[in-house]
């Protein structure tokens, strides 16, 4: 049973720092991609960050440098450390993860099923940049 656990969410000012967390279990599979999304109420989700078991990341032409993706792999934990945060990354922010895949791990297109090609989402957890 996989499950996904983000944490760290929280209200800061503009050009302020915060880290995600993302505890992952019950998988072990050694080819995945994990990756990080956020959705504002009335618009769609968006790929914000994405890793794959390599440890190769990518990254939304939004980010400009201000995130980092990064897995502590044994914890188990996939983080997302935002640093100059804006009041435009205010949103809802998941995490996800795609097991037993070959596949690009970064994709902007949510595909029929809005999600990305990802099995598995956490409930989320919210940003708010003042």
């Amino acid at each position: 049973h996989v499950q996904l656990v983000e944490s760290g969410g929280g209200s800061v000012q503009a050009g302020g720092s915060l880290r995600l967390s993302c505890a992952a279990s019950g998988y072990t599979y050694s080819s995945y991609c994990m990756g990080w999304f956020r959705q504002v109420p009335g618009f769609g989700r968006e790929a914000v960050a994405a890793l794959d078991s390599d440890g190769i990341a990518d990254y939304a032409g939004f980010v400009q440098g201000r995130f980092t993706i990064s897995k502590d792999n044994a914890k188990n934990t996939l983080y997302l450390q935002m640093n100059n945060l804006k009041t435009e990354d205010t949103a809802m922010y998941f995490c996800a993860a795609d097991l037993v895949t070959w596949d690009t791990c970064f994709r902007s297109a949510p595909g029929p099923s809005g999600r990305f090609g990802y099995d598995y989402w956490g409930q989320g957890t919210q940003v708010t940049v003042s």
